[in-house]
């Protein structure tokens, strides 16, 4: 590997023991075996390298997590095991999640990184609506992306959160959707 590959692999290594906000530049340099001027010269800085190694690490999750079970399988069937797997690498990847949080938590004083943030969201929005409605992304309706996607991002962050704080009580792939359908019931109810 070169300097910028090592970079990367001690980026994460460091994201794995340290967490996001407590990873150093000279952290980052001993893991990678180089000088930390290279930081610079690869990356421009400490948070560009951090990003970079953050994002890959969510893209090799999304990779392995992101589809659903086979055909055969129900709907139900098939969501309860993409949850079953998300929440299986809440506590298996445990600093994935917490590093993403402090990246949220940083993005709010840093411009850039809420940037990168924001557009890796849109484009995840599309991606999670194509493959909840088994289409391709170019076919993906647009009240798909802002309703079904955004209300499942937003039950994903909260069922992570949930898991970083008390795991012992966290909902797990079948109290997902026995909630969904909870609420569906009371959306659908007589005082609707």
């Amino acid at each position: 590997m070169g300097n910028r590959e090592d970079l990367l692999s001690g980026a994460r290594r460091c994201l794995e023991e340290k967490g996001y906000l407590r990873t150093t530049v000279r952290d980052i340099a001993a893991a990678a075996g180089v000088s930390s001027a290279a930081i610079g010269y690869h990356f421009g800085s400490r948070e560009a390298l951090l990003n970079q190694a953050l994002f890959a690490a969510l893209d090799e999750w999304g990779a392995e997590i992101g589809s659903l079970a086979g055909a055969g399988a129900t709907a139900e069937e098939r969501y309860v095991d993409v949850w079953t797997r998300k929440v299986r690498s809440f506590s298996e990847q445990r600093w994935l999640w917490a590093a993403s949080v402090e990246a949220f938590v940083h993005a709010q004083t840093s411009p850039d990184l809420l940037a990168v943030l924001a557009a890796g969201q849109r484009a995840s929005r599309r991606q999670i609506a194509a493959q909840l409605r088994k289409v391709p992304e170019a076919e993906v309706a647009e009240e798909d992306v802002r309703g079904l996607a955004s209300v499942q991002m937003a039950v994903m962050t909260g069922v992570m959160t949930q898991w970083l704080t008390d795991p012992g009580q966290a909902p797990d792939g079948r109290d997902i959707v026995a909630g969904l359908r909870a609420l569906a019931d009371l959306l659908e109810g007589p005082d609707r």
